[in-house]
């Protein structure tokens, strides 16, 4: 992040250097350091007042800028005549329709995940009828277009351009499911920095041209190794989850729940030899980080065998949890990747479910019709006893009703998380100050 920062202000201090060196008129540099001033004020601002929940929707904004960035540069090649003729105009023509396009995509698409992420709007996945239909008339829609401005260009189709991008950007993120939006963010990263190189062939920057590059090829492979993990398709993600249908709702009856209060918990903490815990991004909307590390440096101190199972997009980005948990002073020799820790859970005493939902929901497993189906879970149903953090019985940021809650060997503990598990910790205290005596 020094890097970037550093590479950044090398960037604007080169603009401005360029910019004082081709023109004798102060207007230009003066709005050029008022939009820098602006932007760095809300930039620290936003940074400032984030909390480290919202920082996957922050993200998400800013992809958003990038794009609207790319739009506008490309609407100003198109204004501003350059006098090229020939090759070379139909060439920069050429290059504002993918600008435009790229951004426009870019600039909705984020602003869906932001909206997504930050629970404006329902996760759930939008399944207009026949929207693999729409997504791949409107990429033949641009080709035409793109076409035709290049023979003829003129503002009506730069704004049908415009115009296409911007609802083909919003329909494709609309049409992806929550369980898949920190997939989304990283393709997004992707589109804002192609989005950045189309704008640097169109100002003949090469700074931008290769920076985007960068940005746009490490978005692309990190979305792929994070499709990966999830098992999920990556053409079908990039594509707006092209043959994905919907599945069944939340409405399921899987039966009845098992209530349980913090007290009883802590008995059966007691009593356990081994516990896994597998927080999730509701630990970290409740700040329950720090009472979950002394939950664990307390049940150490009995002798338990504590650890933790972190699942690859726990939260709402990869590595949400382990940045928390570290954050805690949680030893990082007890915090286990999904893939190291998921044949234990059978010989497990306890397993804490502190927030998570979508990441131990075993109908990926068992229902083939789940909109979560083939993504790898945390089998935490395995252990002897499970116990679920929630404050409510509602369903999943995937939208997708978890069959977990309603196992005879699940009992849930309602309530805010940071105050149950800081309840447990007080009866563990009783406990063992009415052992000593």
């Amino acid at each position: 992040m020094t890097y970037g920062i550093a590479g950044m202000a090398f960037a604007l201090a080169a603009t401005v250097g360029l910019l004082i060196d081709s023109t004798d008129e102060t207007l230009p540099l003066v709005l050029l350091v008022v939009a820098v001033l602006i932007g760095a004020v809300i930039g620290l601002w936003r940074a400032r007042v984030v909390a480290m929940t919202g920082m996957p929707e922050l993200i998400a904004l800013l992809h958003s800028f990038v794009g609207l960035a790319a739009v506008l540069v490309g609407w100003n090649g198109y204004l501003y005549d350059e006098g090229l003729t020939g090759s070379l105009a139909r060439i920069h023509d050429a290059e504002v329709v993918i600008g435009v396009f790229i951004g426009a995509v870019t600039f909705t698409g984020s602003i869906v995940a932001n909206l997504k992420l930050s629970a404006r709007i329902k996760s759930a996945p939008l399944m207009l009828p026949g929207k693999n239909a729409i997504n791949l008339g409107a990429l033949v829609l641009f080709g035409i277009l793109t076409v035709w401005f290049v023979v003829d260009p003129n503002l009506g189709v730069l704004i049908a351009v415009t115009v296409v991008a911007l609802a083909l950007g919003w329909h494709l993120v609309a049409s992806i499911g929550g369980g898949d939006m920190p997939v989304v963010v990283s393709m997004l990263n992707s589109y804002s920095g192609w989005a950045a190189a189309a704008s640097g062939f169109l100002l003949d920057n090469n700074l931008l041209i290769v920076t985007g590059a960068l940005v746009g090829s490490s978005g692309a492979y990190l979305s792929y190794i994070m499709c990966e993990a999830m098992n999920r398709s990556f053409i079908s993600v990039i594509a707006g989850g092209f043959g994905i249908e919907a599945g069944p709702s939340g409405d399921t009856d899987y039966g009845e729940h098992h209530e349980i209060s913090a007290d009883e918990v802590a008995e059966l903490l007691a009593d356990a030899s081994s516990v896994i815990i597998t927080p999730g991004y509701g630990m970290a909307v409740a700040q329950a980080q720090y009472p979950v590390a002394e939950l664990t440096s307390r049940l150490r101190a009995r002798g338990v065998e504590v650890r933790f199972g972190i699942h690859p997009v726990a939260g709402r980005l990869p590595g949400h949890m382990n940045v928390l948990l570290a954050e805690a002073k949680v030893p990082y020799d007890i915090v286990l990747e999904m893939d190291e820790i998921n044949d234990d859970f059978p010989q497990t005493d306890v397993v804490l479910v502190i927030g998570a939902n979508d990441t131990v929901n075993p109908a990926a497993r068992d229902e083939p019709g789940s909109p979560i189906a083939g993504m790898p879970v945390l089998h935490v149903w395995e252990a002897r006893d499970v116990i679920v953090f929630k404050r409510s019985m509602a369903v999943g940021y995937a939208g997708v009703q978890n069959p977990l809650f309603f196992r005879d060997n699940t009992h849930m503990l309602f309530g805010d998380a940071k105050e149950r598990v800081e309840d447990i910790v007080r009866q563990l205290s009783n406990l063992s100050a009415g052992a000593s005596r």
